[in-house]
Parts: C-alpha cells; sequence; structure tokens
C-alpha cells in the first residue's frame, strides 16, 4: 500500500469517525432519502437553498464507512455550492474525493450520497435527460 492510499483511508475514517455536516436541517427547502438495498446503507441529505445556492446541507443515515465518509465529504464541498454547480458533480469527482480503489460492490456506497444528491437537486428522480418522463 502506497503512503497515498494509507493517507486517503485515514481521510476517510477520520470523515466515518467524525462526520462534517451530520444531522437534519429543521426546515430544509429540498430533503431527498436513498439507499443501497445490496447492503443496507441509508441516506437522507436536507438541503436550504438561497437564490440558487446551497446554504446549508445536512446528512443522516446508516451504512459503512465509505458511505457514511463520502456524504461527509460531500456534504463539505456542497456548501456554497450554486445548484448548478452540484449539478454537475460527477462519479468520477467523488471517486477522486476519496481517492482509493472500489470493486463494484464498494463503488454503490461511496457513490450514494452522489445519487441522494442529484435526487434532491434534480427533485422526483428527475435526472437530466429524463424531464417529462414518467416515474413510477
Amino acid at each position: 500500500m502506497s503512503g497515498w492510499d494509507e493517507l486517503y483511508r485515514e481521510n476517510i475514517l477520520d470523515h466515518y469517525k467524525h462526520p462534517r455536516n451530520q444531522g437534519t436541517l429543521e426546515h430544509p427547502d429540498v430533503s431527498f432519502e436513498d439507499a443501497n438495498p445490496l447492503c443496507g446503507d441509508r441516506l437522507r441529505m436536507d438541503f436550504q437553498i438561497r437564490d440558487g445556492r446551497i446554504i446549508a446541507v445536512r446528512f443522516s443515515g446508516q451504512g459503512c464507512s465509505i458511505s457514511q465518509a463520502s456524504a461527509s465529504m460531500l456534504s463539505e464541498k456542497l456548501e456554497g455550492m450554486t445548484l448548478d454547480d452540484a449539478k454537475k458533480i460527477s462519479r468520477e469527482d467523488v471517486l477522486e474525493m476519496l481517492g482509493i480503489e472500489l470493486g463494484p460492490v464498494r463503488l454503490k456506497c461511496a457513490l450514494l450520497a452522489l445519487k441522494t444528491l442529484k435526487g434532491g437537486v434534480y427533485g422526483l428522480h428527475q435526472w437530466p435527460g429524463e424531464e417529462g418522463e414518467e416515474k413510477p
């Protein structure tokens, strides 16, 4: 294991043990919850938005160290960001933030926060290119 891998692993454990922005917002403008049924991870994200900018974000839920650390890291990145910029966050951005190689099972854990963010900022499971499509 390289020194960089160890550093990233320590950062993930730090975010897991000392999560940033964990909790709920009393009066969120947007709240969205999602889950990874394969492993049981659940995540809720609350957002306060003013003038097209995320001014506060909180997350709550339960799951493995990867899913919770990813939510903590992403929440730090989101505060102060415009909705347009938040919509541009990609899976590559999240994986770069985590900084370690992940197998297919752990990938879903790492991307749950991104999936929850996208569900919240696009609303009602509407993803880019799906405007006008009916959702069950």
